[in-house]
């Protein structure tokens, strides 16, 4: 296979500007009402880039697109890449407080909102903390304006900024270098044979880093990329139907939505998705019972386990194949990828921390001094006795709902604002598709809110995925003995049983 990589190419946005010039009227972006080409998002993108500047905003500004997963999000995402300013996607869910918190992070020259976005700003002050306009407005704004000349970045300049779940109760942002996902998109879109032909699937949203895959491979091949509704997201029966009538050939995604597919979707039932030719899932483990079904059922469809945190994008990778059926052990993570180099501490272990070092190693956290040096994930991992790296779990108090990288401690600091409450700790319940986020309280006095009223609390500065489930209250939270939140001793306290946690 031959792909277009120009000598020298540092910079993101040359992927959809050389696409265009190859193949302009090649599909591109699709989406559930419409099909856009290459030439089509070009355009869009130099508007957009044509709006921005008109705006003052600069290379190495911020602007944060807080949409839906739509053709708009990514011409706007291209187009400020264009100027050399720096993206930051938050998913159309994240309620405006949390939105604000994100903005006083970044303090981002422009907040791009769609309708969505607009009814969850409205009467939140938004014009104290940062310019707000929607799609609609920069769009109309970039017509008949020429756009600057493409910037020129550096390699180590930002491209983009993925928040994530923070610890402190605010979140973080993992600011990627164009060289940090050139190196990661390259690899990738190697590894899974990616060609013009090919319709990839973007079943995660613009600010999970598995949506970067799905978007920048595409782009880098000249395929298109079919924009999956997040309304379809956990929808199995319509997820598995749109496999075979959307054709996709290369999925992506977490493997609790697979799992989902495969239980309640009738994914395995008939024959293979007749385009699909590769089926890559990361984000969270793969139990092995329902890997080895997938495998039996699709013995001609490639499957790839990818490893990595949002800091590193993609550093391992498997490639499952008949030899693991007769396996009892976990799936394993594999072997480096992206010209990643992997080692475990303490050194010379079988057993340990996952430290990363390579190119797709993020710059740091927006904000905080520049990462340098060895990431390590506090992923803890053990070499298999085929020499393959597996994945054992978490060292600390972060944890994995559907893919959704979560730190407690950021619930626990909403749950803790509400005036009944003196203090707050969170653990999950259950693994995969049946994990639920469980808090245990300790009342501040004699009133006890109710689990709605805490939910609604959480709903109101959380994204869905971190609402709390169920809610217990105890007499204290149980300490371990360096006097730490014990999250482990907190489920059996409770009469629940926690995965992952561990102390806070």
């Amino acid at each position: 296979m031959s792909l277009h990589r120009p000598q020298g190419l540092h910079r993101l946005h040359h992927l959809v500007a050389d696409s265009a010039r190859r193949t302009p009227d090649a599909p591109a972006v699709r989406t559930a009402n419409a099909v856009h080409s290459y030439a089509q998002l070009d355009a869009a993108a130099d508007r957009y880039a044509a709006a921005l500047h008109a705006r003052g905003v600069r290379a190495g500004d911020r602007v944060v697109l807080w949409a839906h997963k739509t053709f708009e999000a990514i011409a706007l995402m291209q187009g400020a890449l264009r100027i050399g300013a720096v993206y930051a996607p938050v998913a159309a869910a994240n309620p405006a407080a949390r939105v604000q918190r994100i903005t006083a992070g970044c303090t981002p020259a422009l907040v791009v909102a769609d309708s969505s976005g607009l009814r969850r700003a409205s009467g939140a002050r938004w014009d104290d903390v940062v310019p707000l306009v929607t799609f609609a407005e920069l769009a109309q704004e970039g017509e008949g304006r020429t756009p600057p000349p493409p910037y020129e970045n550096a390699p180590d300049d930002p491209a983009y900024i993925l928040y994530t779940s923070g610890s402190t109760g605010d979140p973080k942002g993992v600011c990627i270098s164009h060289r940090n996902a050139l190196a990661f998109v390259e690899w990738a879109a190697a590894e899974a044979g990616v060609t013009a032909a090919d319709r990839l699937s973007n079943h995660a949203p613009f600010n999970f880093d598995l949506s970067v895959f799905d978007l920048y491979a595409a782009f880098l091949a000249g395929a298109s990329v079919y924009l999956v509704p997040e309304g379809l997201a956990y929808d199995p029966v319509q997820l598995a139907a749109l496999l075979h009538h959307q054709k996709i050939s290369v999925w992506y995604s977490v493997p609790s939505a697979l799992v989902l597919m495969m239980q309640r979707g009738a994914l395995l039932d008939g024959p293979p998705p007749a385009a699909l030719r590769t089926c890559v899932f990361a984000g969270e483990p793969f139990p092995v019972q329902q890997v080895h079904a997938l495998r039996k059922a699709w013995p001609e469809v490639r499957l790839l386990n990818w490893y990595g945190p949002t800091e590193t994008n993609v550093c391992t990778s498997y490639e499952v194949t008949d030899r693991d059926l007769g396996s009892s052990r976990p799936l394993p993570i594999g072997t480096a990828a992206s010209g990643a180099r992997i080692a475990l501490h303490p050194p010379r272990s079988k057993e340990g921390e996952i430290v990363v070092t390579g190119p797709t190693v993020m710059l740091g956290y927006w904000g905080a001094e520049p990462h340098t040096g060895p990431y390590f994930t506090g992923d803890v991992g053990r070499l298999g006795p085929d020499g393959n790296l597996e994945y054992v779990g978490r060292r600390d108090h972060m944890v994995k709902v559907r893919g959704h990288r979560i730190e407690l401690g950021e619930i626990d600091s909403v749950l803790a604002d509400h005036p009944a409450v003196a203090a707050a700790a969170s653990f999950v319940v259950g693994t995969g598709l049946d994990a639920r986020i469980h808090t245990a309280i300790v009342l501040s006095g004699s009133d006890v809110p109710g689990l709605l009223e805490l939910k609604r609390d959480c709903a109101g500065r959380l994204p869905t995925y971190m609402v709390v489930d169920a809610v217990h209250v105890v007499d204290a939270l149980p300490l371990t003995a360096n006097g730490k939140t014990d999250r482990r001793a907190l489920a059996e306290l409770t009469g629940a049983t926690a995965d992952g946690g561990g102390e806070s």
